[in-house]
C-alpha cells in the first residue's frame, strides 16, 4: 500500500489540506497528517481547526512514498524554516522519493534544494522564492518526482494527480468519477 506524509502548522489552506488528505484516502493510500509543532491541534489561515494524526517528530525516520506539503503563507514559512522539515524532505529528494507541494508550500522545497533546475509551479505571489527553478504558469507541474500545483483552486487536480502517480490512472479516474469531478 502507498503510505503519503502530509505536513502540516498553523496557518495551513484549509481547502488544500483537506482535498489532499480526503482524495488520497478515498484512493486506498494510507495517509498520515503530521503538525510541525509540539501539539497534534492544528489551526488553518481561515481558523478552521484539525487534529493531525501525529506530530513530526513522531514519524519523521518513517518511509514515504510521497511527503505533500500543503500551501498558506504562514503554514509554508513554517516548513521553509524548521529544520526537521527540511531534512526530511532533503532525505526524501536524495532518496528519489516522491515530493509535492501546492500554493505557497513550494518554496519549503526550493529552501531545501529540491527545485534547483526544475519545472515548478506555485501561486503567483510567491514565484520569487522559488530559486533554481523553471516558473511553469500551470494548474500542476510534474517533473521527475517533483510535483507542485498553485494554489486552492487547483487542488483537486493536483490530488488527483498525487492519486495517479501512487495508485495508478484507473485508481484516479474512479475517485474522480465518484466525486463527480468534471
Amino acid at each position: 500500500m502507498a503510505r503519503a506524509l502530509v505536513v502540516m502548522a498553523d496557518g495551513f489552506e484549509e481547502i488544500e489540506a483537506v482535498t489532499i488528505v480526503d482524495v488520497l484516502r478515498r484512493a486506498g493510500v494510507e495517509t498520515t497528517v503530521a503538525a510541525v509543532g509540539s501539539t497534534r491541534t492544528l489551526t488553518g489561515g481561515h481558523g478552521i481547526r484539525l487534529e493531525a494524526d501525529a506530530t513530526l517528530d513522531a514519524v519523521r525516520e518513517q518511509s514515504w512514498d510521497v511527503v505533500v506539503l500543503p500551501g498558506g503563507a504562514q503554514n509554508a514559512k513554517t516548513l521553509r524554516e524548521d529544520a526537521r522539515v527540511q531534512a526530511l524532505l532533503r532525505a526524501q529528494n536524495e532518496a528519489g522519493r516522491r515530493l509535492a507541494a501546492i500554493c505557497a508550500a513550494p518554496t519549503a522545497l526550493a529552501r531545501a534544494g529540491v527545485l534547483e533546475r526544475r519545472e515548478a509551479t506555485c501561486y503567483p505571489s510567491f514565484e520569487g522564492q522559488l530559486e533554481g527553478a523553471r516558473i511553469r504558469n500551470q494548474p500542476v507541474v510534474v517533473d521527475g518526482h517533483v510535483t507542485t500545483s498553485r494554489g486552492p483552486g487547483t487542488a483537486m487536480r493536483f490530488a488527483l494527480t498525487l492519486v495517479e502517480q501512487l495508485v495508478g490512472r484507473s485508481v484516479a479516474e474512479r475517485v474522480r468519477e465518484q466525486m463527480l469531478v468534471t
